[in-house]
């Protein structure tokens, strides 16, 4: 169950919340609820929610004020109640990594959708803690974890972003720094430092890192035969493909066949969002 404190300073809206939505159909359960964003920042210091639902405008502290007050204490997702008049400080809001924004009066279909994506995310988070802690012998081959960059709470430089979703979807093509950064219409160098500054790495390391990642899933099933998956991973020489492997893996393909032991799992905890083979 997703923990919720509600900040509210109008007591029609802040009652609606807590008696008229279904909260237990969207598993989630109301630990506290406040008229003012003092009141508010008391109660998450005390429960620590896993999300926040707050209005903007309310007496003794704002709820953007508040947000960002909570934030440097430890980190939740939040969704600001807003009104068309209350833009300016909506805007703020994005630097604070706001979940979503909602307009008064608030839409139950909508705020159900909003809270079936964010328990999607704290679930997953949670899952990768468990993976991380069952986990005793940590390995020291990495691989890459590019969803990590492109969901992250961080917002990234939009052509980091772009660029990460290339390599993404078209890991199996040929694919250069310089074509995509052509299409992104800025130069290849602007990119590359980008890259390196957002990633603490280069494009090529990124790129052959997913398509080894790529590998190792398909290694993983059985189905495809060495020479097959240096293709289906964009490696155009078999040669090329082992060494590459190898040197992120530290086994060849073969041998790492062999093995039935390693599995790659993502880890939060890692920086730069790396993934960790055991």
């Amino acid at each position: 169950m997703l923990k919720v404190v509600i900040v509210e300073d109008e007591d029609i809206i802040r009652k609606g919340l807590l008696h008229t939505v279904d909260w237990l159909s969207m598993h989630c359960t109301v630990i506290g609820d406040a008229g003012d964003g003092q009141e508010g920042l008391r109660l998450i210091r005390q429960y620590r929610p896993d999300l926040v639902i707050t209005d903007i405008r309310m007496p003794v502290m704002n709820g953007i004020e508040m947000v960002e007050q909570a934030l440097k204490i430890y980190p939740f997702q939040s969704i600001i109640l807003t009104s068309y008049s209350e833009f300016e400080y909506a805007k703020k809001a994005i630097s604070l990594k706001v979940s979503e924004y909602l307009l008064k009066p608030v839409d139950e279909e909508k705020l159900t959708g909003i809270i079936a994506n964010i328990r999607r995310e704290i679930t997953q988070g949670k899952d990768y803690d468990d993976i991380i802690n069952r986990t005793k012998t940590i390995g020291d081959i990495h691989l890459i974890d590019l969803d990590g960059y492109l969901y992250a709470e961080q917002k990234q430089n939009y052509y980091v972003s772009e660029a990460i979703k290339r390599i993404k979807s078209e890991y199996y093509q040929k694919l250069s720094i310089e074509a995509i950064a052509d299409e992104l219409e800025v130069s290849p160098s602007y990119l590359s430092r980008k890259l390196k500054e957002v990633t603490s790495q280069t494009f090529l390391d990124i790129l052959n890192k997913y398509r080894i990642q790529k590998a190792v899933e398909l290694l993983a099933t059985g189905k495809c035969r060495i020479y097959e998956i240096a293709d289906m991973t964009g490696f155009s020489e078999y040669k090329h493909f082992c060494n590459v492997f190898k040197k992120y893996t530290g086994a060849s393909p073969t041998n790492f066949m062999k093995s039935s032991t390693r599995v790659v799992v993502k880890n939060p905890r890692k920086a730069k969002h790396e993934l960790t083979l055991y």
